[in-house]
């Protein structure tokens, strides 16, 4: 049964995604680390009290998020039908496979259109950095940089903690790669409560991101992409991030698409270098956010073939 909860997780989020109206379970995630974050500030003054209070922030929000769904999975046991259906719904709301591709093909309708500004608008949404003087190309490496990316905490990562735990697993690395997406900043504002928060998020995403950008080489091969390109600018340009784990992705992503992506972009007002990665063997245009999608898409669908089968693997070798 949790094989089947996992494969049918996945199959609800690329039919259904994330529809507005439904009250994800990250909302209440951000409320409880917003609501918490505010009572630390309160009473912590220095640096010092700001770093300890950001490990509390992260217990509290980890271990409540943890320990809610291994309740309810807990409780869903009472019925096998019912802990399918529990189950198989909280691992679809930790994936995000079609929320991605919704969000960047509505950037590349309105760059399509013509409309900076509404392209801005809509990659603000999706995006930290500051987009209010992006060009069009810009925009468009933007995108592409961010479904990169989120193709590891998105989808990837999550399938891969389901496998190993379960929805509560799942759950509890949602709830550490919201609190670096809220907190886990070097600004003024949160490098010292979002310390323990973006530490963790590193190593949460360490095994995740570089099995990502593996299953990506082999993605670029089945569609088409520039698999060899793949392969080479994520091994050479593996280091060119401040991020221990973005450049995998990254990387794999850019040689696929024959591409050059980072380069310095401006967060909370303040500008941000990062270094190039991938070769300028053409330039970037609109239909590469769509071809990043195909990459995503065929990347998610690699990693639950090869999950299903490594997990199918250790199970009947432990039971003979």
């Amino acid at each position: 049964m949790h094989l089947i909860t996992i494969v049918l997780g996945y199959i609800l989020d690329l039919l259904l995604g994330d529809p507005y109206s439904f009250p994800h379970p990250v909302r209440f995630i951000g409320r409880l680390i917003r609501f918490t974050e505010k009572q630390i500030r309160k009473k912590a003054r220095s640096s010092r009290m700001l770093k300890i209070g950001g490990g509390l922030l992260w217990l509290v929000t980890a271990g409540t998020t943890f320990l809610v769904v291994y309740f309810m999975t807990k409780l869903s046991k009472v019925h096998p039908a019912l802990y399918i259906v529990v189950n198989s719904t909280l691992i679809y709301t930790t994936l995000a496979t079609k929320c991605l591709k919704d969000e960047a093909v509505k950037i590349y309708k309105t760059l399509c259109s013509g409309s900076l500004e509404d392209s801005r608008k809509q990659l603000s949404y999706i995006v930290g950095r500051d987009t209010n003087n992006l060009t069009s190309k810009e925009i468009t490496r933007a995108t592409v940089e961010t479904v990169a990316e989120n193709t590891v905490d998105g989808i990837i990562a999550p399938l891969f903690y389901a496998f190993i735990g379960g929805a509560p697993l799942a759950f509890l690395y949602k709830a550490i790669n919201t609190l670096d997406s809220m907190v886990g900043y070097k600004n003024e504002k949160y490098k010292d409560i979002g310390f323990v928060s973006a530490k963790i998020d590193d190593l949460a995403n360490y095994v995740p991101a570089r099995i990502t950008s593996l299953f990506m080489m082999l993605a670029s091969f089945i569609i088409g992409l520039n698999g060899l390109g793949s392969i080479k600018i994520a091994i050479r340009d593996r280091k060119n991030h401040k991020s221990p784990n973005c450049a995998y992705p990254e990387g794999s992503t850019a040689g696929a698409l024959s591409v050059q992506l980072g380069g310095t972009n401006t967060y909370f007002g303040e500008k941000v270098y990062k270094p190039t990665i991938g070769d300028a063997l053409r330039e970037i245009e609109n239909e590469d956010i769509l071809r990043t999608n195909k990459l995503m898409y065929a990347t998610s669908l690699v990693a639950l073939i090869l999950f299903t089968l490594t997990y199918s693997f250790i199970r009947y070798t432990l039971l003979h």
